[in-house]
C-alpha cells in the first residue's frame, strides 16, 4: 500500500497572513485541496492521512469532499513542535492502518501543483529502495558565508541540488530512523529525507519539477494565484507498485 502524508500544520507566517497559506484561496478553491486532488486521483495512492491543527480540521473535512475524489482520506494527524515531529506524528498514526513494509509519500500542502507524473515517478524509482527524494540540480553559482556578509567559499554546483516534495520512503524503515532521533535531534532536522540518510538507508534521487515549487513568499503566492486559474488535476491510472514485494501489481 501506498499512502500519502500531507503535511498541513504549518502557520506560514513568512506570508505575513492571518491565514495559513495552505487555506488561502485562489481559483475558487483553498491551496490544499489542489495536491489532495492530484492524490486521490492517482492509481498508485491508496490512502491520504493529513497533519493539521485541531480548529481547522472540520473546514479541511469540508474541502476534502470535492478534492478527495476517491475517498482515500483516512485521517488526521496532530501536528507537532517542528515539521519533522509533524511527520512522526503522521508515520505513528499511518502504523495503525498500514504495514512496515509500505511505503509513505510525504509531501507538503503549501505545493499545490504536484503532478501526476511525479507521483508515478516516484513510485517507481522506489522499485528495490527505501526512499526516494525529488531534486532540481542548481542554476546558480552557490557560496558559502560563515557570517552573511563575506564569501567564506564556493561550491560546486554540479554537485548540489536543491530538494522538492513529495519523498517517498519505506514505512518501517523510516519511522525507525525517526524514533531514533528523540527526543532532542530530531527537533533538528530541517528536511523531510535528513534523517533516512542519517540512519544509512538507501535513498535515490530524481528530476524534481519546476512547477511543484512551495508557496513561502508573498512573490510565491501571486505566482500560485495567476496558474491557478488554468490548473487542471490529471490523473494517473497506471500500475501500482507493491514494494513489499518489490515488483508490480500488474505482474510485470
Amino acid at each position: 500500500m501506498n499512502i500519502a502524508l500531507i503535511l498541513s500544520g504549518g502557520k506560514g507566517l513568512r506570508l505575513g497572513s492571518d491565514i495559513p497559506k495552505q487555506y488561502l484561496e485562489a481559483g475558487g478553491r483553498p491551496v490544499i485541496s489542489y495536491c489532495v486532488e492530484t492524490l486521490s486521483m492517482h492509481g498508485g495512492i491508496d490512502a491520504i492521512q493529513i497533519v493539521a491543527e485541531p480548529v481547522w480540521q472540520e473546514q479541511i473535512s469540508e474541502w476534502l469532499k470535492p478534492a478527495d475524489r476517491n475517498k482515500k482520506f483516512k485521517g488526521f494527524s496532530l501536528p507537532g513542535t517542528n515539521r519533522q515531529l509533524s511527520i512522526l506524528h503522521g508515520l505513528e498514526d499511518i502504523r495503525v492502518y498500514g504495514a512496515d513494509a509500505d511505503c509513505v509519500l510525504i509531501h507538503d500542502a503549501a505545493r499545490p501543483f504536484l503532478s501526476a507524473k511525479l507521483i508515478t515517478e516516484c513510485l517507481s524509482a522506489g522499485k528495490g529502495h527505501d526512499g526516494v527524494l525529488p531534486a532540481l540540480a542548481m542554476k546558480d553559482t552557490v557560496y558559502v558565508s560563515g557570517d552573511g556578509r563575506r564569501v567564506t567559499s564556493l561550491l560546486s554546483r554540479s554537485s548540489v541540488f536543491a530538494g522538492q516534495a513529495p519523498e517517498l520512503f519505506c514505512l518501517g524503515k523510516y519511522y525507525e530512523a525517526n524514533r531514533r532521533l528523540l527526543p532532542e535531534k530530531i527537533l533538528e532536522i530541517n528536511g523531510s529525507t535528513e534523517p533516512a540518510i542519517m540512519a544509512g538507508m538507501d535513498v535515490v534521487m530524481i528530476p524534481g519539477d519546476e512547477r511543484n515549487f512551495k508557496i513561502t513568499t508573498k512573490a510565491d503566492l501571486e505566482r500560485f494565484r495567476e496558474i491557478a486559474g488554468s490548473w487542471r488535476a490529471e490523473p494517473d491510472s497506471g500500475p501500482e507498485f507493491d514494494h513489499s514485494q518489490d515488483r508490480r501489481r500488474d505482474g510485470t
